[in-house]
């Protein structure tokens, strides 16, 4: 984003935003992002990089979980069945249920 900031507002447009903006710049880099990847290469370490991957997986159902819960938005059927496609996925790449006793 810097190029593109000195190329549309020049350097003044560096340091034009407020205090609060930089606070929430600061804080989307520190809790957001840095706290991510701590957690990531933690789990990668404990559950191993297969298992790891497996979470990425898990990001658009919550999301869309998540603006059904907290925005109200209303779920449609191929939003569902996505949810379940992404659910079949897991259990099937993760081996657990399946496995032969």
């Amino acid at each position: 984003m810097l190029p593109l900031v000195l190329l549309t507002l020049g350097p003044g447009g560096l340091v034009s935003g407020s205090g609060t903006v930089w606070a929430a710049v600061v804080a989307l880099a520190l809790v957001s992002t840095a706290f991510a990847y701590i957690l990531y290469f933690r789990l990668v370490k404990a559950a191993g990089a297969t298992n790891t991957s497996l979470v990425t997986l898990i990001v658009p159902a919550s999301a869309i979980l998540l603006g059904a819960t907290i925005l109200g938005e209303r779920l449609a059927l191929f939003e569902i069945a996505g949810m379940a496609l992404i659910a079949a996925g897991l259990v099937t790449i993760d081996g657990r249920l399946l496995r032969r006793r």
